[in-house]
């Protein structure tokens, strides 16, 4: 069972982080999406913006193409370097009030978004008819080679569009002609933000199934372990009662056999010998009968015959009958209290403490110290025992039903597992508590707390 239940958590790990492995990528996949949407979207808003530059500064951009011809043609004519051409185009008259302008025109039209942009110039190329083509400037996009714009990186930013233009001059020769091509980047800022807003519903959706699925996952693990623990309980409640009950079964058995002998008989002695034995298995087969029954109820349903009675010599009682029954263990009483009254269940009581005391020579002791003492408003019972007692990771068990403490895998003392969970629900019916101070070789220490008068 145990082995299934192991296999089980494992499948279960492992289709739960593949089903995670799938969300994830769904998600990721919207993300992506989303992503493409919204440079869709900007891609398209600011298209509208730059399609006719002439309601921007027609002028301004009439310059550059000027300039472009100009730089042509001092190349043409002059034999100008390429990199004093570059220079001369990316350091131009017109780069900072174009960029303002600009700029103003995407804040009035996309007032929603924080926009940084930059257009920058990828090829400038001047074709001969007759000769091969002189390319004075033809590199990957760089910020470097911005001509206008305000954008300080590339690296957050996309293109958004490319602008081409071919022009043809006769004060040059007509055998050449200029190609120059730039590309409008765009920045937003926190546009990453501004998606995960977009994914809100999609992103609460993923992580409710995912944690719907790991609570599912542990409820049905808590689940199996439960039903496991009630299984083996089951088991081991079978075994002890079976154990319990073949002892009475079988000395009833002989007896009756014995009976039957015409010798035994006549021998009233012998007969009478063997009467008491039958009564005294037949008592024990019912104790263990009533123990089970009696057990069954919770503390809501136990029925209390409370009376007034004095705490202190209710317990002297108590020890002076365990004293006749055990002879062989020394049980001393420090009484800390004088002629307390308590309301209470007497029988119930005196079966609980009995239990107690009963459970300390089960588990070796050979010393009892019962301790009386005042505690706010309860009257405190302390039972202190010397025998093997109880792990510290095994004591929150103590007053389960038919929990019995083991000594690695053998039960050497026997019994039903009911004595301690019956004193636990007998004294949380009295309103009490009771609490359990031990570790092994040292013996327990049971404290019992019962509301005073």
């Amino acid at each position: 069972m145990k082995q299934k239940i192991n296999l089980l958590i494992v499948f279960s790990a492992i289709v739960l982080i593949a089903l995670s492995v799938v969300q994830y990528y769904l998600v990721k996949t919207a993300y992506d999406y989303k992503v493409a949407q919204f440079h869709s979207e900007i891609k398209n808003e600011i298209g509208k913006i730059t399609n006719n530059y002439s309601d921007i500064d027609s002028t301004i951009f009439n310059k550059k193409d000027l300039l472009y011809k100009q730089l042509a043609e001092n190349y043409i004519q002059d034999k100008k370097t390429r990199f004093a051409i570059k220079n001369a185009l990316l350091q131009n008259e017109f780069k900072s009030e174009l960029t303002r302008k600009l700029q103003r025109k995407f804040e009035k039209e996309i007032p929603d978004l924080s926009i940084d942009f930059a257009i920058v110039l990828d090829k400038f190329v001047i074709y001969n008819n007759t000769r091969k083509a002189d390319t004075i400037f033809a590199e990957k996009p760089f910020i470097e080679n911005k001509i206008y714009g305000n954008l300080t990186s590339l690296d957050n930013a996309f293109s958004v569009r490319n602008y081409v233009g071919t022009t043809s001059d006769t004060k040059l020769n007509s055998n050449y002609k200029l190609l120059t091509e730039d590309t409008l980047y765009v920045s937003v800022h926190d546009w990453e933000m501004i998606i995960w807003k977009r994914m809100t519903m999609i992103l609460a959706l993923a992580l409710f199934s995912i944690l719907t699925l790991i609570t599912l996952f542990v409820i049905a693990i808590k689940a199996l372990i439960t039903q496991k623990k009630v299984s083996d309980i089951k088991t081991d409640f079978i075994n002890n009662i079976t154990h319990e009950l073949k002892t009475p079964l079988s000395t009833l058995a002989i007896s009756t056999k014995i009976l039957e002998r015409k010798e035994i008989r006549d021998n009233d002695v012998h007969f009478d010998t063997i009467i008491n034995t039958i009564s005294r298995q037949n008592n024990r087969l019912q104790h263990l009968i009533d123990q089970v029954m009696s057990n069954s109820l919770g503390v809501t349903e136990i029925e209390l015959h409370k009376e007034k009675i004095t705490a202190e010599s209710f317990l002297k009682v108590i020890v002076e009958d365990f004293k006749i029954a055990n002879p062989n263990v020394n049980i001393e009483t420090h009484f800390k209290t004088n002629k307390t009254t308590l309301i209470l269940d007497k029988f119930h009581l005196t079966t609980a403490i009995l239990n107690v005391l009963e459970n300390a020579v089960k588990y070796g002791c050979n010393n009892i110290q019962v301790t009386t003492s005042p505690q706010n408003n309860d009257f405190n019972i302390s039972i202190q025992d010397d025998g093997i007692g109880i792990s510290k990771n095994k004591q929150s068990l103590l007053f389960d039903k038919f929990y019995r403490v083991e000594q690695g895998n053998l039960h050497n003392a026997k019994g039903l597992g009911l004595g301690l969970y019956y004193v636990d629900q007998i004294i949380k019916a009295h309103q009490g508590r009771i609490a359990v101070v031990s570790d092994l070789g040292k013996g327990a220490l049971f404290s019992i707390s019962i509301p005073s008068v």
